[in-house]
């Protein structure tokens, strides 16, 4: 069974930087990609950074050149490097594994799909305020 589970939440004034974690166990193939999206309170599910196994990544407009996609195969790990982060990043982040064959048609089913050709973690939350 696919297990996802993130990390590195808390809360950071703007302007600061935090590096979220995800560890996944369990067996996924390599027609999956991984990803990370956010959701808010009273706002919609944002697909946010996709990766694929040959770590081509993708983005969307928010958090381009903002935030960076990584993994490690070897460590079953996703991370989210969020540099200049800003008040309306605010929310609950979490990690995804989707069956997709491209990071940048996998961001919008992030969060939407679900076993066995998608899966979540539980989410850590991420809180910018001065």
């Amino acid at each position: 069974q696919v297990q996802l589970a993130e990390s590195g939440g808390g809360s950071v004034q703007p302007g600061g930087s935090l590096r979220l974690s995800c560890e996944w166990s369990g067996a996924l193939s390599s027609r999956f990609v991984m990803g990370w999206f956010r959701q808010a309170p009273g706002k919609e599910r944002e697909g946010l950074a996709a990766i694929g196994r040959d770590d081509i990544t993708s983005y969307a407009d928010s958090v381009k050149d903002r935030f960076t996609i990584s993994q490690d195969n070897t460590k079953k790990t996703l991370y989210l490097q969020m540099n200049n982060l800003k008040p309306e990043d605010t929310a609950m982040y979490y990690c995804a594994a989707v069956a997709h064959l491209r990071p940048d048609t996998a961001i919008p089913a992030l969060g939407v799909l679900r076993p066995p050709i998608g899966y979540s973690g539980q989410g850590t939350q991420v809180t910018v305020s001065s």
